[in-house]
């Protein structure tokens, strides 16, 4: 079993977006059975919270639902427990590199690094944002969950 986690700020946005559409591209492949799915946030303001009602909203226009999901905060046997920590920008990488025990450093990696076509490293936070970004930030986990399992077919074998 391959177990991946999606981390961003709170936990309410771009992390449990990523684990909606990574666990929906991986029933759909028929790999459900092999690799799980969670996320969580650098920060625990909001833990125990839903997914932000526009993430949510935005995911389900495209079929996604990410009802049920609840925040949740980094948790130190995170870093033993799945084998990919994936960080939706820079700045949860490096607070996850410095939690991050010795001999673990190589499961934790940047998002965006799985789509280099993007041409971008982080996934901008759009809570704050207007108009859509919802929209924008789901195009980017799409394009980055591809990838993701696109790194991860070879060790289904």
């Amino acid at each position: 079993m391959i177990k991946v986690l999606f981390v961003c700020t709170g936990n309410i946005c771009r992390s449990p977006t990523a684990e909606g559409v990574f666990r929906a591209l991986v029933e759909a492949e028929g790999l459900a059975d092999r690799i799980t799915v969670d996320s969580a946030g650098t920060h625990g303001a909001h833990v125990g919270e839903p997914p932000d009602r526009r993430s949510a909203a935005a995911a389900r226009k495209r079929g996604i639902e990410l009802d049920g999901l609840r925040s949740r905060k980094v948790r130190p046997d995170d870093f033993d427990q799945f084998d990919l920590v994936l960080a939706m920008d820079r700045s949860h990488l490096q607070i996850l590199n410095q939690a991050c025990p010795q001999g673990r450093e190589e499961r934790v990696q940047l998002f965006l690094d799985f789509a280099p076509e993007l041409g971008i490293s982080d996934v901008p936070d759009p809570y704050y944002g207007v108009g859509d970004g919802f929209e924008r930030v789901l195009d980017m986990i799409e394009a980055g969950s591809r990838g993701v399992l696109a790194h991860l077919r070879p060790r289904l074998g």
